[in-house]
């Protein structure tokens, strides 16, 4: 995806410094779980496993976003971080951003153990989502391209349309192996701090 008028950054130097940490960190921790010792070390530790199932630990709702299930899941992830954070970092800084996506990542994690307690979740969607949900609030009239298929489409309703999409996929495909409400959950987590944010002066927030 990509915006008829706004292009991201693909000058990794001079991205913003949030973006570029948190690229290099979910890439580092790729690579680390590809490796046979330590991945299945991190998969066991790092994970985010349901509480019944006395493996949870109260750091992996923090830990599990940094992990990806395959090739394919961390580069939709990092791309769609590239594609939505850099402006959302420019325009909040980076510590607003970096609270704000962290906060959404936590907050998918938390619905996932309550709505829908499978296996172990693993992955970065939930920040992700919170971003492009984010994206969609502040460029709702913004274009972008998707890429299947690629058609032209505002943000606004392309947020929508994802969202519906997570939501019907988690009613009817709740054993598909994808962490549809943990989707949902940064999403949501994300409009409630975006709207909370909004009540309180600017000088007020950090």
């Amino acid at each position: 995806m990509y915006s008829s008028s706004y292009t991201p950054n693909s000058q990794f130097s001079v991205f913003p410094p949030a973006v570029k940490h948190l690229l290099l960190t979910n890439i580092v921790m790729f690579v680390a779980t590809v490796t046979p010792v330590v991945g299945q070390f991190l998969y066991q530790y790092a994970a985010l496993w349901p509480l019944g199932s006395g493996r949870f630990e109260f750091w992996q709702l923090g830990s599990y976003m940094f992990l990806h299930g395959g090739l394919g899941h961390i580069f939709f992830n990092l791309f769609a971080l590239w594609i939505f954070g850099q402006p959302m970092e420019r325009i909040w800084g980076t510590q607003r951003f970096l609270v704000y996506y962290l906060i959404c990542g936590l907050g998918a994690g938390v619905i996932q153990l309550f709505v829908s307690p499978g296996g172990p979740t693993v992955g970065a969607s939930g920040a992700v989502y919170g971003l492009l949900l984010a994206f969609g609030m502040t460029f709702p009239n913004q274009v972008i391209m998707l890429l299947f298929p690629p058609i032209p489409i505002q943000a606004k309703y392309f947020v929508m349309i994802y969202g519906a999409l997570e939501l019907f996929s988690g009613l009817t495909r709740p054993g598909s192996g994808i962490a549809h409400f943990a989707h949902l959950g940064g999403m949501l987590v994300g409009l409630g701090l975006i709207l909370y944010w909004r009540r309180i002066p600017s000088n007020r927030l950090f």
